[in-house]
């Protein structure tokens, strides 16, 4: 199989790649410095050029709070790109795996989102995720899959965990909010499901399916795990309200997602987020010291 993964700079995008080439595909990684998702005329090219059987978009305005000021922009990216790429893909036979978000719910509920729930985004960045996440469905209702993920973090670019590594070592405490409640992820699993359902994609394997580790966090939760693992007090870690750190776009309170479609497909179930997290931080840590000046 051929594959071509957008966004192939950010996170999610390097470990995707990274997952793909360790399993002997052939693939593709364009960033956005190659390919810009928003224009038709670059996505024909790259389709043309690459002839993937699977496209794998991890490209995103992922500024949730600028986008309240710029939705517009957002939109182009997260909405009309992925409509573009799925467009493509059905004229040239491909089949098209999209990631989204938690973020296209409300974020009120009080047990796990299914993959059918119905979409209620509260933000600007949610409800240009939506619109990305419907194009695809649209567009290639027969071979495209949509894959919420959620919290992320991983050994390539920012993430909480990240923060919190660098936190350890610079600060005395730290203040966290302990009332969101989500699934820490990490990055490398998110890209092994990719892996393992882009042959099933086209066939059994499509519409919506959620990709977390299992079981639920809040960020202090995190933190203080974080804390542990590398050897810390975890006291040090405070717990403040979210209302310590008010935002242009509201955060979920509840981003917690079922996984029954991955379950019915027969995937192996995620592991649980300490497991996963256990794994990945000293890999992280080492990534982090290495930037370090």
């Amino acid at each position: 199989m051929r594959w071509l993964v957008t966004g192939a700079g950010g996170m999610l995008g390097r470990d995707t790649v990274e997952e793909l080439l360790t399993r002997g595909e052939q693939v593709t990684g364009l960033r956005h410095a190659d390919l810009d998702i928003t224009g038709p005329e670059a996505v024909d090219h790259a389709l043309a050029a690459h002839a993937p059987d699977v496209v794998v978009n991890c490209a995103a305005y992922t500024a949730v709070d600028d986008a309240e000021k710029d939705e517009e922009r957002a939109l182009r990216v997260n909405g009309d790109g992925p409509r573009l790429l799925a467009r493509a893909c059905a004229a040239r036979g491909a089949r098209l795996i999209h990631v989204s978000t938690d973020y296209v719910f409300a974020g009120d509920a009080r047990t796990p989102y299914a993959e059918d729930d119905p979409p209620a985004p509260r933000t600007a960045y949610g409800r240009t995720k939506l619109a990305g996440e419907r194009g695809v469905l649209d567009e290639l209702p027969a071979a495209g899959a949509v894959v919420r993920t959620a919290w992320l973090y991983g050994v390539h670019g920012r993430s909480f965990v990240r923060t919190m590594i660098e936190a350890e070592a610079r600060l005395d405490t730290v203040d966290v909010v302990h009332d969101q409640r989500g699934q820490p992820t990490w990055t490398a699993d998110v890209a092994a499901l990719v892996a393992d359902l882009g042959p099933r994609v086209g066939r059994d394997a499509t519409g919506v399916l959620h990709a977390t580790n299992s079981g639920e966090a809040t960020w202090y939760d995190l933190a203080r795990e974080v804390f542990r693992l590398l050897g810390a007090d975890p006291d040090r870690v405070r717990r403040v309200p979210s209302e310590a750190f008010p935002r242009p776009a509201p955060r979920p309170a509840y981003s917690v997602l079922a996984h029954g479609r991955r379950q019915r497909l027969g995937l192996a179930p995620p592991r649980d987020w300490r497991a996963a997290l256990h794994e990945a931080l000293p890999r992280i840590r080492k990534e982090t010291l290495r930037e370090t000046p």
